[in-house]
C-alpha cells in the first residue's frame, strides 16, 4: 500500500509539472539593458517574476524589434507577451504600466555641464549625440530641431551592428570617448550604460519640456498582448499589482531613472 501511495504521489507531481504553463515572450536578442539571449536584461528578469507568479516557465521568440516585429512575432502567434511597450500602443492590448521613465542627458561628470533643458543656450555649441530609430526621430531630436540646433547634432543608430553587443551603447561610448559632449537618450539606456561606464558620467532628467508640446518625453511602460486578448491582459495586470515591489527593485538595480506613474486604465 505504501509503494502504491508513493507511486501515486510521484505521478501526481509529474502530472502537475506537465500541466505547468508557458509564458511565451516576444523579445530582442541583443538589446541590453532590456533583453538578450543570455536573459541578462531587466525585462528578462521581470518576465521571470511574472512567470514565477503565474506558475509558468518563460519561453522566448527572438526577433529584431523594428517596425515588423509585432507582425512577425505576436500577431503570428509565435509568442503572447511583449515586454516594455508604451501604454496605449495602438497595435497591441496594453496592461497597466509597471514603471515610467523619461529622456535624460548623459555627460561626463568632470565636464560639469549640468544641462537640464533642451533650451539651454550652451547646446548650440556643444556636440550632441542622439539615437536614430529608423526613419523616426526621438523627442529630443525633434525638440532640438525646433530650437534650430541641427548642425552640431550627431546621430547613432539604435539598431547598429549586431555583430557587436548592445548597439544602443555606442551613443554612451561616444560620450565616454569625447566624440560628443552630451547625449540626449531614453532614460533606461542612459542610466544603465552610465552606471557601468569606466568613465564617471552624469545622468540628468530632461526638464522644461512643456514648451515643446505635444512632444512627449516621459512614457509609462506596460506589457503588450494581442488585440482582444483581454484575459491574458487582465492576468498580467494582477501580477503587476502583486509584484510591484520586486519589479521596482529590479529597475533600480539596472539604473533605470523612474518618474511617478500617473493613473492608467484600459479603454
Amino acid at each position: 500500500m505504501r509503494r502504491i501511495s508513493l507511486f501515486a504521489a510521484a505521478f501526481a507531481l509529474v502530472s502537475l509539472a506537465a500541466q505547468a504553463g508557458t509564458l511565451r515572450v516576444c523579445s530582442e536578442p541583443n538589446n541590453l539593458p532590456f533583453s538578450n539571449k543570455a536573459r541578462q536584461g531587466f525585462e528578462n528578469k521581470i518576465a521571470d517574476i511574472v512567470a514565477r507568479d503565474m506558475g509558468d516557465r518563460v519561453e522566448y521568440t527572438w526577433a529584431l524589434q523594428n517596425d515588423r516585429f509585432i507582425k512577425r512575432t505576436l500577431d503570428a502567434h509565435k509568442c503572447d507577451v511583449m515586454m516594455g511597450v508604451s501604454v496605449g500602443m495602438d497595435s497591441v492590448e496594453t496592461t497597466q504600466p509597471y514603471y515610467a521613465s523619461t529622456y535624460v542627458f548623459v555627460s561626463r561628470k568632470k565636464d560639469d555641464l549640468a544641462v537640464t533643458s533642451l533650451a539651454d543656450p550652451r547646446l548650440r555649441k556643444l556636440k550632441i549625440g542622439v539615437h536614430l530609430i529608423g526613419d523616426d526621430s526621438t523627442p529630443p531630436t525633434m525638440a532640438l530641431g525646433q530650437e534650430g540646433i541641427v548642425d552640431n547634432v550627431h546621430g547613432y543608430m539604435i539598431y547598429g551592428d549586431f555583430a557587436k553587443a548592445n548597439p544602443p551603447a555606442r551613443l554612451i561610448e561616444a560620450v565616454e570617448k569625447k566624440d560628443v559632449d552630451i547625449a540626449a537618450v531614453w532614460g533606461p539606456l542612459g542610466g544603465y550604460f552610465a552606471k557601468g561606464s569606466p568613465v564617471a558620467l552624469r545622468v540628468t532628467p530632461i526638464a522644461d519640456t512643456r514648451r515643446f508640446a505635444p512632444l512627449q518625453f516621459q512614457f509609462a511602460i506596460a506589457m503588450g498582448v494581442r488585440k482582444g486578448d483581454t484575459a491574458l491582459r487582465d492576468k498580467l495586470d494582477a501580477v503587476i499589482a502583486r509584484e510591484q515591489s520586486a519589479i521596482r527593485n529590479i529597475l533600480r538595480s539596472y539604473g533605470v531613472p523612474m518618474v511617478a506613474l500617473k493613473g492608467a486604465s484600459h479603454g
